[in-house]
């Protein structure tokens, strides 16, 4: 059974996408990685529902376990704190109104879980992601690349939809099929109704 991770890093401009299945090991492969852009022209409102649109188009499409999310961190920059987590929110919602799982990894947990150092910069991690997932070139732009690397995090780090329950505990063999077997459903029915 493979574990399908969504990773988002929110941004009003550019919110980046990176889906990714998990391989034996610490091995994983790449699906689909891009970005959801607006114009800065448009007010907030459209903003915001073109982003909840382009998302929600992925999450039709791929149905992962879970959607992992770069946590909002405090700086200097206000506005572009407020927007990142107005994103934030959006991919949250709609990752509820499906029933997938959430997880929220700050920027300092991805480097570290991508190349070993919490130091690292954006290079060293798309380094690592054309490494890691055999690719001949790093996702572009830098957004999607992040989506990425917060995709793996969550694959690395977080507890998986089979071998845990909600509480945290380990599921039975007969709960990890059941898990799959809801887990079959949901993208059957996603595929459904996205045909309309």
């Amino acid at each position: 059974m493979s574990l399908r991770v969504l990773g988002v890093d929110p941004g009003l401009t550019r919110c980046g996408y990176g889906v990714i299945d998990a391989g034996s090991g610490r091995s994983a492969s790449l699906v689909d990685v891009g970005v959801v852009r607006t114009s800065p022209e448009d007010t907030i409102d459209v903003r915001l529902l073109a982003i909840s649109r382009g998302l929600e188009a992925k999450l039709e499409e791929h149905a992962p376990d879970v959607v992992a999310i770069e946590r909002v961190f405090a700086q200097a920059n206000t506005p572009t704190v407020m927007s990142t987590a107005q994103v934030t929110g959006v991919a949250i919602v709609l990752a509820a109104q499906r029933g997938i799982r959430i997880a929220l990894h700050t920027p300092s947990e991805v480097k570290a879980a991508v190349t070993g150092s919490g130091r690292a910069d954006k290079k060293q991690i798309q380094a690592m992601l054309v490494k890691l997932l055999r690719l001949d070139a790093a996702p572009q732009p830098a957004d999607a690349a992040d989506a990425v690397a917060i995709a793996l995090t969550q694959l690395w780090r977080g507890p998986g939809p089979v071998r845990r329950d909600a509480s945290g505990g380990a599921r039975t063999s007969a709960q990890s099929v059941w898990a799959e077997a809801e887990r079959a459903a949901r993208r059957a029915r996603d595929t459904s109704t996205s045909r309309f």
